[in-house]
């Protein structure tokens, strides 16, 4: 993998200790909290005072290395993987229907969209994430803490191959990412899966030319090496106990915040500060030419 920081990404989360609060009564506005174990004090302080939250008053899970190592280990070699857990986030459980909304910090590798994909994958649903680190890493072994740190919090069950099967996920789009830009990787993603949801697809030679024609028909040429592999991840994720109609409805749920961002004050002001770079950048150049003229 090309540029992919050999920083370790905290997996974010483990099998909970036993408590005396139960989270079967997990209600909208709940909120837990993952760490990376190997976070200094001051680092886990900075985090915790980032994610606005007081230690004493929400339930925190700290994660180790091996758990990272155990969930992407089939994915990303042991150095990349590396020695240190220290990615950390906050889930925040939201009304039934309100789907997944996910923001990062320094989080370098893997897009927003990755992640929201990904735990769509596994089974996660109508949560606000939040996902940082102390500095800038990858980020591709916060998804295992994530779906953790949901499990714990709803008390529900994901199966663990499904758990593997979106940790692969998030690394193949971050690799597709790399050879074709975050937003076609991601996108190629969710419409594979709306695709799969509203089509008979039976065979593996009927989702290899599912995968071929949406690929086409974003502009992706993919190489036989990238097609075997989105086959091989969609063969296992279709023969899961998935619930597609629940898939569909999360994927919408998340280009409706996408939507709500672009129109919202905070994206609109992203927009015009784009803009007004761009026609100053234009502005410079005409007045450089003028004067070489």
């Amino acid at each position: 993998m090309k540029n992919l920081y050999k920083l370790s990404i905290a997996t974010l989360a483990a099998w909970m200790l036993l408590v005396s609060v139960s989270f079967a009564d997990a209600a909208p506005g709940d909120e837990i909290v993952t760490l990376g174990e190997d976070l200094s004090p001051q680092q886990r302080e900075s985090l915790l005072n980032e994610m606005n939250v007081d230690e004493d008053d929400v339930l925190i899970v700290t994660v180790t290395n091996e758990e990272e190592h155990e969930y992407l280990g089939d994915y990303i070699s042991a150095a990349v993987i590396g020695s240190n857990a220290l990615s950390s986030s906050k889930i925040t459980i939201l009304e039934e229907g309100r789907g997944i909304d996910v923001e990062t910090n320094k989080i370098t590798w893997v897009s927003e969209g990755m992640y929201a994909n990904a735990l769509i994958t596994a089974g996660v649903k109508d949560a606000d994430i939040y996902v940082t680190a102390p500095f800038e890493v990858s980020g591709t072994g916060a998804l295992t803490g994530l779906i953790k740190a949901y499990e714990a919090s709803t008390d529900e069950v994901i199966p663990e191959e499904q758990k593997q099967v979106a940790n692969e996920e998030l690394v193949k789009t971050a690799e597709l990412g790399e050879e074709y830009g975050v937003e076609q990787a991601t996108e190629l993603m969710a419409r594979i899966k709306e695709a799969i949801s509203e089509e008979n697809v039976e065979t593996e030679e009927d989702l290899r030319s599912l995968i071929q024609r949406v690929a086409n028909e974003l502009g992706m040429t993919l190489t036989d090496e990238e097609l075997n592999g989105l086959v091989s991840l969609f063969e296992r994720m279709k023969n899961l106990n998935i619930d597609w109609d629940q898939v569909q409805n999360q994927i919408s749920h998340i280009r409706d915040n996408i939507g709500d961002f672009l129109n919202s004050e905070e994206g609109q002001g992203l927009i015009q500060s784009i803009l007004d770079f761009f026609n100053s950048l234009i502005d410079s150049l005409r007045g450089w030419f003028s004067s070489s003229n």
